[in-house]
């Protein structure tokens, strides 16, 4: 297995690609390439069309093309916004499966469907042992019906991506397949045989207070925390905190939603975060982006650009070390919109972080997303202000 990355900024579609696939061809050598993953600004748009048949002609008819348009483009080691951009991002994959899918939004099972009904319309075996790289149009695809689904009749697989952004308006994203541009639904890739795609997901945020289970809930509102209001809990946390903490609880306050219902001490990355959307003073309840359920553990959560930058660095530094044993050979970064440069005030912050602690050579491409698919607990989400990496090395 080899990958290679590079990224361009040259002022045409073709001369863009044309400098990418050079450098890939270079540093594969004299191998193939099976998969190329490519990202591409807006500024390219007229030219969309094309671009599947130039990658296949640059890097041969061979290659499976995948690939959408972002706000901001990542590849070969670099992070480019708002500017124009193309990322190309390619392996060799011997002994790997590549199943191509191609998906529109009214063609999805209902999400009362059985497994094979999920089987049929994917055309994923799951005896395969299916790992998925998902690209979807926010404008025109439910993405999340799409990971529920997936998640029901794919339960051990790992599902990663991230929503096409450089969009203004409908059918103005790109999602390349294959030979074939589209302007709606989603795409993908199912990899199996000798691969594994490991995902690390990146929340970006710190926890205050201490974990607390939901003791009454409505729907998405939260309305008891172990007895106590929920605008109570907060009072007195606002009272307890520094004043950097009280700056930030006007404006970035989340809630960490511990999903394993087997997990009693949970810790960074146990948590799905979502938004506190908002409180009533009168009832002291708390409305929160995410379906609640009595029982669960929950612990609030911040975030600003230390706290995100720690939190990168913990699960990268985690992850090398669980696999130490096993290098990295190439990898695939799903960040938000939020992150880059507007977050961190820098560019290349996550890029830079990743090749400091799962390795330097480790080819890396991606780009910013309109929302980033991930793992938390094993469930697979949508989420918002995340850096979701999709990892990849030999399965033997």
């Amino acid at each position: 297995m080899q990958w290679a990355s590079a990224i361009s900024q040259q002022n045409t579609l073709r001369a863009a690609l044309s400098e990418c696939a050079s450098s890939v061809r270079s540093s594969l050598g004299d191998t193939a390439a099976d998969l190329a993953v490519v990202f591409t600004s807006s500024e390219y748009a007229d030219d969309y069309a094309m671009l599947p048949e130039l990658i296949g002609e640059m890097l041969g008819q061979q290659v499976t093309v995948l690939g959408c348009s972002g706000g901001g483009i990542i590849g070969g080691g670099s992070e480019v916004e708002q500017e124009p951009a193309v990322s190309l991002t390619a392996a060799s994959l011997p002994g790997v499966n590549i199943h191509p899918m191609r998906l529109d939004g009214d063609a999805l099972p209902s999400l009362d469907a059985g497994p094979d009904e999920w089987h049929e319309a994917l055309g994923v075996d799951p005896a395969e042992e299916p790992q998925f790289v998902l690209l979807a149009d926010p404008m025109s695809f439910p993405a999340q019906n799409l990971l529920l689904g997936m998640d029901y009749a794919y339960p051990a697989a790992a599902k990663i991506g991230g929503l096409a952004s450089a969009a203004q308006g409908a059918r103005q994203n790109g999602l390349f397949l294959g030979k074939d541009y589209h302007d709606s639904g989603a795409v993908g890739v199912a990899l199996s045989g000798n691969i594994l795609v490991e995902t690390v997901v990146a929340q970006g945020c710190r926890p205050i207070g201490a974990p607390m289970r939901i003791t009454k809930s409505d729907r998405n509102f939260l309305v008891e925390l172990d007895g106590e209001q929920p605008i109570n809990v907060l009072r007195g946390l606002f009272q307890q905190s520094e004043q950097r903490d009280r700056d930030l609880m006007q404006h970035s306050l989340f809630l960490g939603v511990v999903m394993d219902a087997l997990i009693d001490q949970p810790q960074q990355g146990d948590f799905l975060i979502r938004n506190v959307m908002g409180m009533d003073q009168r009832s002291g309840v708390l409305a929160i982006g995410e379906m609640l359920k009595e029982g669960q553990l929950v612990q609030f959560h911040l975030r600003d650009a230390d706290t995100s930058a720690e939190d990168l660095s913990a699960v990268l530094e985690r992850y090398a070390i669980d696999n130490r044993e096993n290098p990295a050979h190439g990898a695939l970064l799903f960040s938000c919109l939020g992150r880059g440069k507007y977050l961190y005030g820098r560019p290349n912050h996550d890029t830079e972080v990743f090749h400091a602690k799962v390795g330097a050579a480790v080819p890396l491409g991606g780009f910013f997303c309109n929302g980033e698919i991930g793992p938390v607990s094993g469930t697979t989400f949508l989420h918002g202000y995340t850096s979701s990496f999709a990892i990849f090395r030999p399965r033997n």
